[in-house]
């Protein structure tokens, strides 16, 4: 029988009164990866070892009680962060071989507060994807339908979480990668502010736009993860040095008289009719709790995507420069000279969407073409940036839907980018501005999930996990499970 309880608070009221020990919820997780993760390849590298010593260590301090609201539980880190002694490949040939030398601000700071790494989750290749299909290991499939997307690039985060391997898993989202993959597996997926978490030991897609956050069932735990990994750190030149709050303390404040945002943009003709009406059922449901719901405009929304095709390019062209076979990671087994090594490294080491976007990024910043191109996205950028301030001059909180459609089939996009690109229409604004979001499952398209999302101004996370949980405590959709998660022998 499973150990695995439905939330942190529980597993910690269990661990803390000895009806279960963390090795136990440890080795759970093990066995459900082992059992299951064959079929939906969300994991790239297990370390069972490590994990059950750290689970141990867990043991102890909760008998001492020294304990902390996370300590003692299970997790899994997306395979971009660093921990040091363990591969850290962001899902690419160019650093399958590559063994971090420290750890992350991200996998430091969970660890420090007790949680249990049990491995390191797939990803599209550099975080460069919306599907998951990118990865050098292969794609992740959607535990709720074997044959269709997680979403990306956090993927294999989402459908390890979702399937019940582990409790909660991190991510990381430039355009909509933590937010996409939860809508689309029914989880609770949290963007902090730009800055409100340190960037030291990711690896970097975007820099102006990478940001570290959590994908869990719920906002009460995504409040208790946040607190452990937000906070100013020096290494960090973007990290922002202010306070953090105890996020756990505001989550049943009540929402009588907070006003909602609906930008009329988010309806448009590219929305599936079943996502929709759920969203528009969700925004009923606040209303019920005493939110009051006004329309408002992002007159510049529909260019979002196309300044964030220029703006993440370059930079992740700038970014991925330093992957050159010299230093770490892959080298060609050409004996040409230094050019010819360079060239060959990267042909050989780097997967098709990857060289797309270096390519689109050099061409950008080009002579000639980074006045036509790159300089005016950042003046675009700036305008998506007005729209959004514009609002929360006006409301509390902007929601819409996070997904045009449910979960789309593998391989059902993958030769047309531009549709790929699509998908993150609704995400890809909070990241141009750097604010926070959170997409909370609300309910179900064709047998498939669908997320809320909800947008918030700067260091916002407090009330964005407060809506989240009230709408949670009025709801069960963030508690429906997959069939696989049922841990079948």
């Amino acid at each position: 029988m499973s150990t695995l309880l439905p939330d942190f608070a529980e597993m910690a009221r269990a661990l803390r009164a000895g009806k279960v020990s963390s090795r136990e919820l440890t080795g759970d997780c093990l066995a459900r990866i082992k059992r299951h993760d064959s079929t939906l390849n969300s994991f790239i590298s297990v370390y069972p070892e490590q994990a059950l010593a750290a689970a141990d260590a867990a043991d102890k301090a909760i008998a001492s009680g020294s304990a902390g609201p996370l300590t003692g539980i299970p997790m899994a880190h997306k395979d971009i962060f660093c921990a040091e002694g363990t591969r850290t490949t962001v899902g690419s040939k160019m650093l399958d071989n590559f063994v971090a030398p420290y750890d992350s601000r991200v996998v430091s700071g969970l660890a420090a507060a007790g949680m249990v790494s049990v491995g390191k989750t797939n990803m599209d290749e550099f975080a460069m994807g919306s599907s998951n299909e990118t990865s050098y290991f292969g794609p992740v499939k959607n535990p709720w339908d074997l044959q269709r997307s997680p979403g990306g690039s956090s993927g294999g985060s989402a459908a390890a979480v979702a399937a019940g391997l582990v409790p909660a898993a991190t991510g990381t989202d430039t355009g909509g990668s933590i937010r996409q993959p939860a809508a689309l597996t029914g989880l609770t997926g949290l963007k902090p502010t730009y800055g409100r978490v340190s960037r030291y030991g990711m690896v970097a897609f975007a820099s102006s736009l990478d940001q570290a956050g959590t994908l869990t069932r719920s906002a009460a735990d995504a409040a208790l993860m946040l607190g452990a990994m937000a906070g100013f750190d020096e290494r960090d030149s973007t990290c922002a040095n202010v306070p953090v709050p105890d996020y756990s303390a505001t989550l049943n404040d009540s929402l009588q008289g907070k006003t909602i945002g609906v930008p009329k943009e988010f309806f448009d003709d590219g929305l599936e009719a079943g996502c929709a009406q759920a969203v528009q059922d969700a925004i009923k449901q606040y209303q019920e709790l005493g939110a009051v719901v006004k329309e408002v405009s992002l007159p510049n929304l529909a260019m979002s995507v196309p300044v964030y095709y220029i703006v993440a390019p370059a930079e992740c062209s700038s970014n991925l420069s330093r992957f050159d076979g010299v230093r770490f990671g892959y080298r060609t087994e050409s004996t040409g000279d230094l050019a010819d090594m360079y060239t060959r490294t990267r042909s050989e080491a780097f997967g098709a969407e990857v060289k797309r976007r270096i390519m689109t990024g050099a061409y950008v910043l080009s002579a000639g073409y980074y006045d036509a191109y790159y300089l005016q996205a950042q003046k675009v950028r700036q305008l998506i940036s007005d729209d959004l301030s514009h609002c929360f001059a006006e409301v509390d909180v902007i929601m819409g839907p996070t997904t045009p459609t449910p979960a789309f089939k593998l391989g059902e996009k993958m030769n047309d980018p531009v549709q790929m690109y699509l998908n993150d229409m609704y995400t890809i604004a909070a990241n141009l501005a750097g604010l926070p979001a959170i997409s909370i499952p609300c309910g179900f398209s064709q047998n498939l999930p669908v997320g809320l999302q909800l947008i918030g101004t700067q260091f916002a996370e407090g009330l964005l996990l407060n809506c989240a949980h009230q709408y949670q405590q009025a709801t069960d959709w963030h508690l429906r499970t997959p069939v696989i998660s049922g841990g079948a022998a």
